[in-house]
């Protein structure tokens, strides 16, 4: 966190974003439209209330404010800010490299979530604490962004290796 904040606020913040986006937008299209299509559980024996609808829906909100923020951030210019955002380096090297990074980082968030619920029914525990009561505990609130600030960082430098 301190590396992604060293790259500017708007960084740290477009990565966070992501995550809480995509972790609203899954609670509300897998209630909304979970088990009406799909009719199978993104994985039962870890996680049972996740399911497919519910990560497809999180995914379009993340691709939603991505393309929102980057083509408000860049506006006309090409040229990408010294603190842009996840989302605005990533248009910068091209559409592609948005619609890809976003569904990518969007998916390790989904799999940091799934291995944290692993971890607690591996242990037998439904919470990783009691501080936060209602909440699953502390680590619900950090488990999909142990993958997704370390990846978000690595798309962000690796730029160069993007560029055809």
């Amino acid at each position: 966190m301190v590396q992604a904040h060293g790259r500017g606020l708007n960084f740290l913040l477009s990565v966070l974003l992501l995550v809480w986006v995509a972790d609203v937008f899954a609670y509300f299209a897998g209630r909304a439209f979970g088990q009406r299509w799909v009719k199978v559980k993104l994985a039962p024996s870890i996680s049972p209330g996740k399911s497919w609808e519910g990560a497809i829906g999180g995914a379009l909100g993340v691709l939603l404010m991505g393309v929102v923020w980057a083509v408000q951030e860049l506006g006309q210019s090409s040229a990408v800010p010294v603190a842009a955002s996840l989302y605005a380096r990533l248009l910068s090297q091209g559409w592609w490299l948005l619609l890809l990074g976003c569904l990518f980082l969007t998916a390790m968030s989904v799999v940091g979530d799934l291995v944290e619920s692993l971890v607690k029914r591996s242990a037998g525990m439904k919470d990783s604490s009691q501080l936060l009561p209602g909440h699953g505990g502390v680590l619900d609130r950090i488990d999909a962004l142990l993958p997704t600030l370390p990846l978000a960082m690595w798309l962000a430098n690796s730029q160069q290796i993007w560029v055809v």
